[in-house]
C-alpha cells in the first residue's frame, strides 16, 4: 500500500474512523484542533456522529453516555482540557465501559501556550482522575506509529472494558509525514452483552461508579486492582536501540525519543557507545526490560519536555545501580541533539568519577 503525506492530528483521526469509532464528542483547543475538525466533516460523510461539546467537561461525560451503550466512543483534547476530563474519566474507569481518549499535550501549567510539551505525564500516567486506578497510556513518536496504535486502541479498550491514552505533543500532531494508512476494520455486528440498549425481553441492566457500601466499593476496586495486574502481564511496549553493546542509555518518550535516535548516533561516532531505550507504553511501564539492562549500563540520562516526570519511574527501576541524571526543557521549547550530548558528557564524567577513573570529554555542538 502506498504512503501518504499527512498531518499528526488528521492522521490520528483517520486511524480512529477506519478502527471503526462510532462516535466522537469534543471542544477545540489548540494543538489538537485539526483532529476535531477533520473528525466534523468526515464522522458525518459515513453517517457516524460528531458533536462539539460546550466544555471538555460536556464532551467527557457524552463520552461516558455513549460508552455505557456499548458504542466505540472517543474525545480529543489538549492539557487544561484533559485537567477538565479528569472527574468524567474516573467515572469512566470506574464503570468500567471502554474509551479512547487522545491528549496532545501543550506547554504549562495553567493556560500556558501551544508549544509542544510533555508535562502531561504525571497527569495521564499518575493519576488520569481520582480513584485507585490507571488508564492505558501509549505514546507514539511518529505519525505512523500514532495512526498504529490508535488504529488498535479501540480493541484494547473492549478488551478491558478501560481507557486507553494516546498520548502526543503539539510536535506529533502538527508535523507532517508520510504514512501507511490501515484498511477499515469490518464493523462489529453486536454491542457487548453488558451495555445499555434496552431492556425488551431481559432483565434491565446498570451501569455505575456509586458504591455508598464500603464493601462492595472495596470489591469492585480489587476487582480493577485484577485488571490492571492483566494489562500489566500482557499490554508492555518498548522500543530498544542500539543497547547491545551499550555503556550508556538514553531514556526518553514521544517526540523526545525520536531527537535521541540522532543524538545516539552522534555520540556514537564519538567512539561512546550509547543506547536508547523508549517506553511506548508509559503505562504499563516497561520496567523488567528497563531493570535488565539496568543490571549492566552504566549511566543513565533521561530526557524529557518537563522538569522532570517519567525520570522518577526510571529511577524507582534502576536504584543505587548506576547514575540517573535528568535533562529536560519546559515552555514548550524542545532539546535537541546539541543540548543532548553535553548532558552525556556529563553523565559520562560523573560514572568515571564514581568509578575513580578521569571524566573523559566528548566533541559537543555536532
Amino acid at each position: 500500500m502506498a504512503k501518504e503525506l499527512w498531518k499528526g492530528n488528521e492522521a490520528i483521526a483517520e486511524a480512529a474512523i477506519r478502527a471503526g469509532v462510532d462516535a466522537f464528542f469534543g471542544y477545540p483547543i489548540t494543538p489538537q484542533t485539526e483532529l476535531l475538525e477533520y473528525m466534523s466533516h468526515r464522522m458525518p460523510e459515513l453517517g457516524r456522529t460528531f458533536l462539539q461539546a460546550e466544555s471538555e467537561i460536556g464532551a467527557i461525560n457524552m463520552v461516558y453516555g455513549a460508552a455505557c451503550a456499548g458504542v466505540r466512543a472517543m474525545s480529543s483534547s489538549s492539557s487544561p482540557g484533559i485537567s477538565l476530563m479528569q472527574e468524567g474519566l474516573s467515572y469512566i474507569a470506574g464503570s468500567e465501559v471502554p474509551v479512547v481518549i487522545v491528549d496532545i499535550m501543550r506547554g504549562g501549567p495553567g493556560l500556558g501556550n501551544i508549544q509542544p510539551s510533555q508535562a502531561d505525564y504525571f497527569q495521564m500516567v499518575k493519576s488520569a482522575g481520582h480513584g485507585d486506578y490507571h488508564a492505558l497510556v501509549l505514546a507514539p513518536s511518529t505519525v505512523q506509529e500514532a495512526v498504529d496504535l490508535m488504529y488498535i486502541s479501540f480493541d484494547l479498550a473492549f478488551k478491558y472494558r478501560h481507557i486507553v491514552t494516546i498520548l502526543g505533543d503539539g510536535s506529533l500532531g502538527q508535523m507532517m509525514e508520510p504514512v501507511e494508512m490501515p484498511p477499515f476494520k469490518e464493523p462489529v455486528p453486536e454491542r457487548p452483552a453488558w451495555a445499555l440498549a434496552g431492556a425488551a425481553g431481559r432483565a434491565p441492566r446498570s451501569i455505575t461508579s456509586l458504591y455508598l457500601n464500603a464493601e462492595k466499593l472495596e470489591a469492585l476496586n480489587l476487582h480493577l486492582q485484577d485488571k490492571l495486574a492483566e494489562i500489566r502481564a500482557n499490554e508492555v511496549r518498548c522500543e530498544t536501540y542500539m543497547v547491545d553493546d551499550a555503556e550508556y542509555l538514553i531514556v526518553a518518550f514521544g517526540t523526545m525519543g525520536r531527537i535521541a535516535h540522532t543524538a545516539v548516533r552522534q555520540a556514537r561516532a564519538t567512539g561512546l557507545r550509547v543506547g536508547l531505550f523508549r517506553p511506548i507504553s508509559l503505562w504499563p511501564f516497561p520496567e523488567q526490560v528497563l531493570d535488565e539492562l539496568a543490571k549492566r549500563v552504566k549511566g543513565f540520562l533521561v530526557v524529557e519536555m518537563n522538569a522532570g516526570q517519567m525520570v522518577e519511574d526510571v529511577r524507582a527501576v534502576v536504584k543505587d545501580r548506576a547514575p540517573v541524571q535528568f535533562l529536560g526543557r519546559m515552555g514548550g521549547i524542545v532539546p535537541l541533539p546539541d543540548d543532548i550530548l553535553p548532558a552525556l558528557n556529563t553523565l559520562c564524567g560523573a560514572v568515571r568519577s564514581r568509578n575513580g577513573h578521569r571524566p573523559l570529554q566528548l566533541p559537543t555542538g555536532m
